[in-house]
């Protein structure tokens, strides 16, 4: 361990944390501790100060319900989130913080949740659940893997790239193949799982990208992932 220290911020843990999304925090603090940083962790809830010093952000899904809580608080922050993302902090958002980091959701019955349009895109209340388990093609990353539970369909707009494109699965909307999105240093997606313990290329990327922004050089250990590889095989062989 070196005497350098990457800071992750996760984002309204308490309303947005379902289906294993802390794993990822978790996932990011551990590969960062075997490539040899000391991590502080800290959690942003509504009402809380936003921290001025933050090397990454992750945020997880939540139910229409949690969406509603933080949404006002979210619209305060929107400033200082747009203003991170174009000075490149790598950023992870999951389900409903992807949607909100974009223009609104509009549930089923019209109520719109607004978003902060950090990202071009929006979402519309479908009319079923998007849900099993999904692999995504990326240029980048290769087969993503994970799980999507979703009823919101999520259109991108002309600003911003998917993460990938669906190979088995639903994805964004069910109808247009793209799954996820992608704007500077932000991954954006519907993929739960947790997504990172599958899927260790991206933890990395995030990882790299953080300590190259502080540090301006990262030199990564070797970390073992035979146990992440396992997993993604028997991932992939599972049902839709």
């Amino acid at each position: 361990m070196n005497d350098k220290s990457i800071t992750i911020l996760q984002l309204y843990p308490r309303d947005m944390n379902i289906y294993g999304d802390w794993g990822n925090t978790l996932v990011l603090k551990r590969r960062l501790q075997w490539h040899g940083y000391t991590v502080n962790l800290i959690e942003y809830n509504p009402g809380d100060t936003f921290p001025t010093d933050v090397d990454l952000i992750v945020g997880g899904g939540g139910q229409d319900s949690g969406q509603d809580v933080i949404q006002t608080d979210l619209l305060a922050i929107g400033p200082q989130l747009r203003e991170l993302a174009e000075k490149d902090v790598p950023m992870l958002m999951i389900c409903g913080l992807f949607q909100l980091f974009g223009k609104f959701f509009k549930t089923q019955d019209g109520h719109i949740i607004k978003g902060i349009s950090l990202l071009d895109l929006e979402t519309h209340a479908g009319p079923e659940r998007l849900t099993g388990n999904v692999i995504t093609e990326s240029d980048e990353f290769g087969e993503i893997i994970g799980y999507e539970n979703h009823s919101g369909m999520t259109f991108l707009g002309k600003n911003v790239m998917p993460l990938g494109k669906v190979i088995k699965g639903a994805g964004n909307n069910g109808q247009d193949d793209s799954e996820g999105a992608r704007y500077r240093n932000i991954i954006a997606t519907y993929m739960h799982g947790s997504l990172l313990p599958k899927n260790p290329a991206i933890a990395d990327f995030l990882i790299e990208k953080a300590v190259m922004r502080k540090y301006g050089e990262f030199i990564p250990t070797v970390v073992d992932d035979r146990f992440a590889q396992q997993a993604r095989a028997v991932a992939i062989k599972r049902p839709r």
